[in-house]
Order: C-alpha cells, then sequence, then structure tokens
C-alpha cells in the first residue's frame, strides 16, 4: 500500500470513528467541554476535556491554556457528564478542587 492509499483508508476510517462517537453522543479526543475562569482575576481556569470514549479530565490550569499553562489539579472522570458536572459545582458553587475531586 502506497502512501495515498493509506491517506484514503485513514480518512474512511476517521469518518466511520466520527460517526460512531456520533451514535454514541460522546466527543472527540482533546475537545474542550468547558473553559472558565475559576476566580475573579482570570489567572486560574477550569478546562475539562474529553478523552475521545466517552470520559473526560477536569484541569485547574493557571497560564495561558492552551499554548504555556500549569496543572494544578487534575481528575479523570469515566463521563464527559460527571467531568462537566463537577466543574460547574467548583465554579458556580466554588467548591474546593480537593473536596470535588476526592
Amino acid at each position: 500500500m502506497n502512501s495515498q492509499d493509506n491517506i484514503g483508508r485513514l480518512k474512511r476510517l476517521q469518518a466511520e470513528v466520527d460517526c460512531i462517537r456520533g451514535k454514541l453522543g460522546i466527543s472527540a479526543p482533546n475537545t474542550v467541554l468547558h473553559l472558565s475562569s475559576l476566580d475573579d482575576c482570570g489567572d486560574d481556569l477550569v478546562v475539562v476535556e474529553a478523552d475521545g470514549f466517552g470520559g473526560a479530565t477536569i484541569r485547574i490550569v493557571e497560564g495561558n491554556y492552551p499554548i504555556d499553562y500549569i496543572s494544578r489539579h487534575a481528575k479523570k472522570f469515566d463521563s464527559e457528564e460527571a467531568a462537566c458536572d463537577t466543574a460547574a459545582g467548583i465554579v458556580e458553587q466554588h467548591v474546593e478542587p480537593e473536596v470535588a475531586f476526592a
């Protein structure tokens, strides 16, 4: 198989993967599902990124996301919905990340 054949196959497989994700209602890998400021200064952000398999990771980051940042806290969740709900609790209800991630 030459490079063009492999690229064509890769495109077909990606289309199939995208279709399956659509049917399952899950996001592609690294899709940002939630992004909000943790504080009034905007120095810390709460970011939820999909893993592409139905789960997601919440990160509390400091810096210039997504270019140059440091993750201060992170936790993997088995579902995108649970991660987004937890992120909303951290932001809207001011739940400390250590408590939310316990």
